[in-house]
């Protein structure tokens, strides 16, 4: 065994030393320091930031004030001594003059969050000493040194949005999803150090995994949905509800645990003037809820982990004017059930899945802001890309603030993947078209340019479709056993950690027992359009000859159908490993003894620019 192991380390070794990737200077300074490998695993000397949290939250849904105080244990892992603490505060982008790249209308515009005390290991600070740049909070402080813990204790308050809603706000007189509504403390990590890119409402974010607590307090009737387990059920909820709620958590079937019935009668909460909603999270890279007074809340579970018996309850609760989501919990549960059992044919990582009817389309750790949409295959798509970002950037710990496209790409595969599933009927081709027309224009940059240097229609195509074509054109390539192989190589030593770009194409390489560097060069860091061509079809013996032009060094499969002189079609299909070499033409070979008529190139996942010539006839 040792003497066949050598042989393909050697062997392996030698193809990553004439196909090697343009590192960045940041990430070579993390190879000699030993925090990540060249194998793609994390370094022996890895390490990552981490904090325990302790929410306490008042949400009055008629001044739609969130006030609490936040109780932060901040441990340094790092092997540097800090001298400053930075913070985010993501409600700011909601303050008069903070920077912004969101259209805020102006009557949503407001002080932002208001620190009344802070007191550093139980001693009070000077409110001067914080510096507030819009999302942005840092502070000098004491020395902390490797291994040491931090505590910060922080009371604050601000205006919760009611209009332009930017993922998180009021959603009607008596429905509200809060997100990102404390401060919390920002990411240090081993290749660029505290993570200073302020939220600009554009890009998304970059979170340590913490632990959480959370004590929400909201007024008689509003329920409560949030990351994490509900600790008090018995308490906040009435005995009906509650024993609907511990049914769903048990059972296959959808269980309506609030009806209309029960809205009507106020027999939602515990009759008391407020209610106080616990919950606890644990290894999560954030904590968002959602409240409301007048939402239906249909629930049900389903075992997501066969050899532990594991289950994962999935929620829907939504207005009930909104017809479509009456259905959303049954495509809810579906993807849960596509993602553990077929793609990524990994157990959902999580005790619960809650769908909330909000104004949105945006993913938090158990959590979905889904706005309510007008027909049932959006519904789906939907439904299953937001539940996807669980994988990423949640259970994976991904910088989405530099690197959207390491999870919507992502998103993007599994809702194409997932929702046929869901609606055999179902074609998606969300972002094919315009990553085809779009390609070799100005805003056509490589995936890998940073998420917040794109610019127009590049902010959508180098985030979405063109990484989820990426995964697609590797799955295709390796083939789905070896594909699902190198992916839950990659899952398994980055889960609850922070992978970055080069992280994931080396531990694929090493997954597949491949170096795929030629094709993550050519498709993540080089430009180019996406254009092929037939260049031929010539009469051979036995068959044909169809002869295909790529016009640039993007690799692309190859689909052909054959149309022949009896009426017959045939589908012919090469994967993009017909471009390893570099060759700019590629021969297929039909043998046949009947005669062609057409041959036509294309299918609903090749972003062809320039189809005109994916068509030859046969003279």
């Amino acid at each position: 065994m040792k003497s066949i192991k050598l042989t393909f380390l050697l062997a392996f070794g030698f193809l990553v030393a004439q196909a090697q990737l343009p590192i960045a200077q940041e990430f070579e300074q993390a190879y000699q320091k030993g925090t990540r490998d060249k194998s793609g695993a994390p370094g022996k000397k890895y390490w990552q930031n981490t904090a325990d949290y302790d929410l306490k939250i008042n949400f009055n849904p008629v001044t739609r004030e969130v006030s609490g105080t936040v109780e932060i244990n901040y441990t340094n892992n790092s092997p540097d001594v800090l001298q400053e603490i930075w913070f985010k505060l993501y409600p700011n982008l909601y303050q008069k003059g903070a920077a912004r790249k969101a259209k805020i209308n102006e009557r949503d515009l407001g002080d932002g969050v208001q620190i009344s005390q802070v007191l550093l290991n139980n001693a009070p600070r000077e409110l001067t000493s914080l510096i507030i740049e819009g999302t942005n909070m840092h502070t000098a402080v004491p020395a902390l040194a490797p291994g040491k813990t931090m505590k910060f204790k922080i009371d604050y308050r601000y205006i919760l949005n009611k209009g332009s809603h930017m993922r998180t706000g009021q959603v009607d007189d008596g429905a509200h999803f809060i997100a990102y509504s404390f401060p919390r403390i920002a990411v240090y990590d081993d290749i660029d150090g505290w993570n200073k890119i302020p939220y600009s409402g554009a890009e998304e974010f970059y979170n340590d995994f913490c632990n959480f607590k959370a004590a929400i307090t909201v007024p008689q009737n509003y329920g409560v949905w949030a990351t994490g387990d509900l600790l008090n059920g018995n308490e906040v909820f009435t005995k009906e509800v509650f024993k609907k709620y511990q049914m769903a958590n048990k059972s296959d079937e959808v269980i309506d645990v609030i009806d209309s019935a029960t809205l009507a009668q106020n027999k939602v909460t515990a009759p008391n003037a407020i209610n106080t909603f616990k919950f606890e999270a644990k290894n999560v890279v954030d904590f968002a809820f959602a409240t409301s007074n007048h939402y239906l809340w249909k629930s049900s579970s389903l075992v997501v982990d066969p050899k532990t018996g594991r289950r994962t309850r999935v929620d829907a609760v939504f207005n009930s004017k909104h017809k479509d989501y009456y259905e959303v919990i049954d495509f809810a549960r579906k993807t849960v059930h596509a993602m553990s059992y077929v793609f990524p044919k990994w157990p959902f990582p999580y005790s619960h899945e809650t769908v909330f009817d909000g104004l949105d389309q945006m993913e938090y750790p158990m959590m979905v802001n889904d706005n309510p949409v007008d027909n049932r295959v959006d519904a789906i798509t939907l439904t299953d890309h937001e539940i996807f970002h669980t994988m990423f950037p949640f259970y994976m710990g991904i910088n989405e603030t530099k690197y959207g496209w390491m999870d919507e790409g992502w998103a993007t595969i599994g809702e194409w993947l997932i929702s046929p599933m869901i609606d055999p009927s179902i074609v998606d081709e969300y972002g094919i078209a315009p990553t085809g027309f779009s390609s070799g224009t100005k805003d056509d940059t490589p995936i890998m340019t940073l998420t917040t240097e794109l610019k127009g229609n590049g902010s959508f195509t180098n985030s979405y479709p063109k990484p989820g074509l990426g995964y697609l054109f590797i799955k295709d390539y390796l083939g789905d056993e070896l594909f699902t192989k190198a992916l839950h190589h990659y899952i398994t030593l980055w889960n609850g950690k922070h992978p970055m770009p080069y992280d994931f194409f080396y531990s694929m390489n090493t997954g597949a027992g491949k170096n795929m560097d030629w094709f993550w060069k050519r498709w993540f860091f080089d430009d180019g359009v996406t254009d092929m061509a037939i260049k031929a079809v010539n009469k051979i013996d036995g068959g044909y000859a169809i002869v295909i032009e790529n016009k640039s060094t993007k690799p692309l499969p190859i689909d052909l159908t054959i149309s022949y002189a009896d009426g017959s079609t045939e589908k012919v299909h090469h994967t993009i490993g017909v471009w390893e070499s570099g060759n700019p033409t590629f021969t297929s070979t039909l043998k046949t003894s009947k005669q062609v008529n057409k041959v036509v190139m294309g299918s609903s996942h090749v972003p062809d620019k320039n189809k005109s010539d994916n068509t030859f006839e046969v003279k």
